[in-house]
């Protein structure tokens, strides 16, 4: 039978082994929220930690904003049958007479196909000369050859029809179904059509971005604005390049979470509790729901609202803190948006430091004695 001294000697023993694993710096996945707290400027520190509430979640609800000058949204479509240099025309020509200028013997009529429309804007027409076809419609510069041909031929008749050129091109690029160079056509003057003719977006429409660039001018938009807002369905003109791309942005999630990783954004607006959901969410047996920080530096002018100052310069570090324990906390993290480069860090609960105590005891990973040694059983 055990003496009391010797449950005693087992009981200090156990104490002791105890105190040197407190002692020593059990390994964990970061710091954890007193020592988050510690590090806030009103404790002398580099970052103003701030907890989550209504007035913070509107305060930081900025996301990018996409879209296009005015300069692209007043832009009207083009005119289909305008000419332009570097289009291409189909001409014919009718004689009444057997035996006409450009006619053969067997047929009145004379096809002149593909007559390019040189870069000052002109085409040449046999018996007609050098005629100027830019700025003109079809029918326009089919009464410009008559009257020219009329000198030369009674009573011709004459079609001129509009081929697509390379004078009313657009270049697409990027993250679409068959990249290349397309005319401007009747069906493709907008650049929701223009997409749709080059095989649409091959990301997922969500996070596709679309960029417009025409000379120094240059606008961005999402792929599904072009259909929730017509007016970003903008007119497209000769030259512009349009480059298709999956969202770039992302975000670090580090802590207590199912992956510590760069994650890229999977939606156009990304919440706290989206966030957390992507990287596989909390872990039961070591994440603290007390203990959710979003890490930012954040513009001075955001900064400024949240902590209620006007004195503030420059991106200011700010940490602000989620506790899905509260009443409000889940509405909370459902409503603070996630941006680009932000940090979202989840603190161990303590629960699960305890456990690693008592493991490293029990399982004999220290160099102090297990409990079995230490009580001599």
């Amino acid at each position: 039978m055990k003496t009391p001294s010797f449950r005693w000697a087992k009981c200090t023993a156990l104490l002791a082994a105890l105190s040197i694993v407190a002692a020593c710096t059990l390994p964990k996945v970061g710091p954890n929220k007193r020592e988050i707290f510690e590090g806030s400027v009103l404790n002398n520190g580099d970052a103003f930690v701030v907890e989550v509430n209504d007035r913070v979640t509107r305060a930081t609800a900025v996301v990018p904003a996409l879209g296009f000058s005015s300069a692209f949204q007043s832009a009207s479509n083009l005119t289909a049958d305008t000419i332009r240099p570097g289009d291409v025309l189909g001409l014919t020509v009718w004689e009444n007479v057997d035996d006409g200028l450009l006619a053969g013997e067997t047929s009145n009529a004379t096809i002149l196909e593909e007559v390019q429309v040189d870069s000052d804007g002109f085409i040449f027409v046999p018996y007609a000369g050098r005629v100027r076809a830019s700025g003109n419609t079809p029918e326009q510069l089919r009464a410009v050859i008559t009257k020219e041909l009329e000198e030369q031929t009674p009573d011709p008749q004459v079609q001129v029809r509009r081929v697509a050129g390379d004078g009313a091109t657009v270049s697409l690029t990027g993250a679409v179904g068959v990249p290349g160079v397309y005319p401007i056509e009747r069906p493709t003057r907008t650049l929701a059509n223009m997409l749709a003719k080059a095989g649409g977006v091959s990301v997922e429409p969500e996070i596709a971005q679309v960029t417009v660039i025409r000379g120094n001018q240059k606008g961005q938009v999402w792929y599904q604005d072009l259909f929730t807002n017509p007016q970003l369905d903008i007119a497209l003109r000769g030259g512009d390049r349009i480059l298709v791309e999956q969202d770039t942005r992302s975000f670090t999630a580090l802590g207590a979470t199912a992956s510590q990783a760069r994650v890229p954004f999977e939606s156009q607006d990304l919440s706290a509790l989206e966030a957390i959901a992507q990287v596989g969410g909390l872990q039961s047996l070591s994440s603290d729901p007390t203990g959710i920080f979003i890490l930012r530096n954040e513009p001075a002018e955001i900064a400024g609202q949240v902590l209620g100052r006007n004195d503030l310069q420059g991106a200011q570090r700010m940490i602000y803190v989620l506790n899905l324990t509260e009443p409000n906390g889940l509405f909370e993290a459902r409503d603070f948006v996630i941006r680009d480069d932000d940090t979202i860090y989840v603190t161990e609960a303590p629960y699960a430091q305890w456990t690693k105590t008592i493991s490293l005891i029990a399982g004999g990973l220290t160099p102090v004695a297990n409990v079995a040694t230490l009580t001599g059983n």
